[in-house]
């Protein structure tokens, strides 16, 4: 749905951020201008595009044919032209402030007197650009993240004199390309995603430096330690060390000396072959989960914290938006923040100040905020309060951090894993929050529960790895409370699966009574692949539902199955088109919320329980079970309804 404060956009700029956003644009229903200085630039922009579209549309990722997309992209090199009959310009240049502030002069001469200007820069100041018009109350920086197409985040950020009305539309145009905008209130450098970004890059190389570590132990700490997606030397290497050199050096900020040794030597990284691993040569980023054990993680987080507790305390974000940024934009296990609150903000204030009187250094400083919040006490989750507030009267079900659930007047608990930005890969804070939300629900008020993945990618992709990373072999044994209460639980569960459903995604689904999936999803226990096996549940779920032949070579190969072949296993009991899913998942849930509660939950638990036991068993267990359901006044009102030939009214008694 499109913003009706905007009808017409105009990127400008071609390349792999213009290209993107143009493309994003057109996708959201907007009539788009891309415009560059030269033909040739535009036309391959353009050629991007339709290969983009190409691939979406085969991956049946596209609402609509590619074509009608493209027939509402304009493409230009007249600057005056493309921009005037523009409600919002973008501008996508590169990072250089004097061409930004000639583009913005000349933006104030042709677009229209009402059009918003906004800036695609990651860390140029606003305000600066801003000056060069008569209207820097309509500007300001829409930071979309590359590529556009597949990053969700897009930082909305305030010169000195935008206005609240500007940001509003820019924050609401977001939100209608199908992103998730944040606020940035204030014009500091690097933004809020950035700012946090710079000491996970950055203590390490000083570390290194400083001969205090090496880049193989920074690496492998952060990411099979602290579950990261990279480690901050890997990291470098792709983006190109010498972008985070000239970052520093715009800023006035000192460089670790490793750093400007690669930028000298022009080892680059992944772009010239070298950097601080060998891409020709050598491996590559071949650090190993062990190489890591010495690393002083809490000295890098630490820092991040303390930029965090700048963030908030400066009133440029909240640390809601913060956790967002860093999820969306940067692929972090969890939020800065709330990661900060789980180690304790008192833990993080030691750090800071032993390493500033250590050192003398300013950037180990702590901030006034995070000491502020140490001092009033609010030291993180075990004090029940510290960047956020937490619910430690243990009652729930109350407010989760990655999950969202609702309780309808029929019966029906809707439960969505809200991690998009992790393709709602269990982690074992989301596995608790499941566990907690069924086992402190009224189980009187549910008659059914529903699962389902927040985002267009996936039901849940598998186990966040990360997130389980500092488990010691007799913690992992203890990993499967969560499926064992979702298995267990008194009403009929649904997995609702749109996208991939692996591994630990998997074990959930199973865990569930019944399967709907749309025909794109992919299914399949790749855990093997890892030198693991499934590990809640999987191995005797499957075994039970497909048989020893078909679970063996899921879990033996490792390889996935699509939704037709899962459905013809049986290990989906519907396949549909992503149009008619939603319509079949309320079949099935209808037909569970008009059933009778006790019969169906009588019905599960001698299903569950007599799989496990002899046939006489199982058979004795559904005689008993018949019998208690022959007294209740659920039997009394279905038996009537079918005589008076109506729908029954089952209460649950």
């Amino acid at each position: 749905m499109t913003d009706p404060d905007v009808r017409r956009v105009t990127v400008l700029g071609a390349g792999n951020m213009g290209h993107g956003i143009t493309e994003v644009a057109a996708m959201a229903g907007y009539d788009v201008t891309m415009r560059d200085v030269e033909a040739d630039l535009v036309a391959d922009g353009y050629e991007d595009i339709e290969w983009s579209l190409e691939k979406l549309a085969e991956k049946d990722r596209l609402d609509e044919p590619a074509d009608e997309i493209l027939a509402r992209i304009d493409t230009e090199v007249d600057l005056e032209t493309a921009v005037a009959d523009a409600d919002l310009v973008i501008e996508a240049a590169p990072e250089r402030m004097d061409l930004k502030k000639e583009i913005f002069a000349d933006l104030d001469e042709y677009a229209p007197d009402d059009a918003l200007l906004a800036s695609n820069t990651s860390s140029l100041s606003i305000t600066e650009m801003a000056s060069a018009t008569v209207r820097p109350d309509q500007v300001l920086g829409l930071h979309f993240f590359n590529p556009p197409v597949k990053m969700d985040l897009v930082e909305v950020i305030y010169g000195d004199e935008t206005s609240d009305e500007t940001a509003e539309t820019g924050y609401e145009f977001v939100e209608s390309l199908g992103k998730t905008p944040i606020y940035v209130r204030k014009d500091v450098r690097g933004f809020v995603v950035n700012t946090v970004l710079g000491p996970f890059s950055a203590e390490p190389a000083w570390m290194v430096s400083n001969g205090e570590a090496t880049v193989r132990e920074a690496d492998a700490a952060m990411v099979h330690r602290r579950g990261y997606p990279m480690g901050p030397f890997e990291l470098a290497d792709l983006t190109g060390i010498d972008v985070g050199y000239h970052v520093r050096k715009e800023a006035g900020t000192p460089i670790p000396p490793i750093m400007a040794e690669k930028v000298e030597a022009e080892e680059l990284g992944r772009k010239t072959g070298k950097g601080y691993y060998d891409y020709e040569d050598g491996d590559g980023a071949d650090y190993e989960p062990g190489d890591g054990e010495g690393f002083d993680t809490l000295r890098v987080e630490a820092r991040m914290i303390n930029e965090a507790a700048y963030l908030v305390g400066d009133d440029v974000a909240m640390p809601d938006e913060i956790d967002t940024g860093v999820k969306l934009g940067l692929g972090f296990p969890e939020g800065i923040c709330r990661r900060a609150d789980k180690i304790g903000l008192d833990a993080v204030l030691e750090k800071l100040e032993t390493l500033y009187e250590e050192t003398g250094d300013d950037r180990f400083a702590p901030d006034d905020y995070l000491v502020e919040l140490v001092e009033s006490g609010r030291t993180g989750e075990d004090a029940g309060a510290g960047f956020h507030e937490y619910d430690t009267g243990g009652s729930g079900p109350g407010d989760y951090r990655l999950l969202n659930y609702e309780l309808d007047d029929d019966g029906l608990l809707a439960v969505e894993l809200d991690r998009p930005e992790r393709m709602n890969a269990l982690s074992g804070d989301l596995l608790e929050e499941i566990d907690d939300l069924l086992s402190a629900v009224d189980v009187d008020d549910v008659r059914c529960v529903t699962f389902e993945g927040a985002g267009d990618r996936a039901f849940s992709a598998g186990a966040d790895i990360g997130g389980f990373a500092e488990l010691s072999p007799t913690d992992a044994m203890d990993v499967t409370p969560a499926f064992e209460t979702v298995h267990d639980f008194d009403r009929p569960t649904i997995a609702k699966i749109d996208g991939f459903c692996l591994g630990a995604g998997l074990e959930l689904a199973l865990a569930c009574d019944l399967r709907i999936a749309t025909e794109r999803s992919q299914f399949g226990a790749p855990e093997i692949g890892l030198g693991l096996i499934p590990g809640g549940g999987g191995t005797q779920r499957l075994l039970r539902l497909l048989g020893e032949t078909r679970a063996k070579e899921l879990v033996f190969r490792g390889n996935h199955i699509d939704a037709e072949r899962a459905a013809d296993w049986g290990l989906a009991n519907r396949a549909v088109p992503a149009e008619e899913f939603d319509t079949v998942v309320g079949e099935f849930v209808d037909d569970i919320l008009e059933g009778p509660p006790v019969g169906l939950k009588v019905a599960k638990t001698v299903m569950n329980e007599g799989a496990d036991a002899s046939l006489d068993a199982a058979l004795a267990m559904e005689s008993q079970g018949f019998g208690l359901l022959m007294s209740t006044e659920d039997v009394r009102e279905g038996t009537a309804a079918f005589r008076e030939d109506r729908e029954p009214e089952f209460t649950g008694k």
